[in-house]
């Protein structure tokens, strides 16, 4: 079943607690096709980061099975990670999805 942000609660936590964090190793998505969904998504969310400095919330999950929240502006998506403003950077393994506003 895809990630749905209404069904999932998360932790709100800043951007710049992002580095101390610890992340799985394997991708917290099992589907391929919410795989596919998940960077289409970051692809969008990163064009209007990048065209309208819009922000978005970014849902993940670290090694501690603890799914978090930051509600931030994406500047770059690369194919295993995202870049967040301020150079932090996001393994794409371990986002469940994006809330757009």
């Amino acid at each position: 079943m895809p990630f749905t942000p209404s069904t999932d609660t998360a932790e709100i936590i800043e951007k710049e607690a992002i580095p101390s964090l610890h992340f799985p190793t394997e991708d917290v998505l099992t589907d391929p096709l919410d795989r596919q969904r998940r960077q289409h998504d970051a692809d969008r969310a990163t064009a209007l980061g990048n065209n309208y400095q819009g922000k978005v919330d970014i849902y993940f999950r670290t090694s501690d099975y603890i799914t978090r929240r930051v509600h931030t502006s994406i500047w770059a998506c690369h194919d295993n990670s995202l870049t967040l403003k301020a150079g932090v950077s996001l393994p794409l393994q371990a986002v469940l999805g994006f809330d757009f506003y």
